[in-house]
């Protein structure tokens, strides 16, 4: 895929959600909401300071993160379907 995300921008991956619950029912895809949390496919350059000054990126490419319900806008790259979103619509980086 050749996709590189400009400014502050990231492409992330969703994770797929578990299909059943802890007490072991099974989730039909229709009762299922889309998953918060993703992987970060690529990540760009980083926004800039009023002065020109490159504010480098928190996150890199791997890592697994938490968004917001409504974050993100949805594409289709390749026949994958992903979320291009800014740093600061994510949540936080899970260790």
């Amino acid at each position: 895929m050749a996709f590189k995300p400009l400014h502050d921008r990231v492409l992330v991956r969703r994770v797929e959600s578990e299909e059943k619950t802890a007490g072991g029912l099974i989730i039909p895809d229709s009762a299922k909401e889309k998953p918060q949390e993703g992987e970060i496919v690529a990540v760009g350059a980083g926004s800039r300071k009023d002065s020109g000054e490159l504010i480098e990126m928190a996150v890199n490419e791997g890592d697994k993160v938490l968004f917001g319900k409504w974050s993100g806008t949805e594409i289709t790259l390749d026949g994958e379907e992903l979320l291009i979103m800014k740093e600061s619509d994510i949540l936080g980086v899970i260790a």
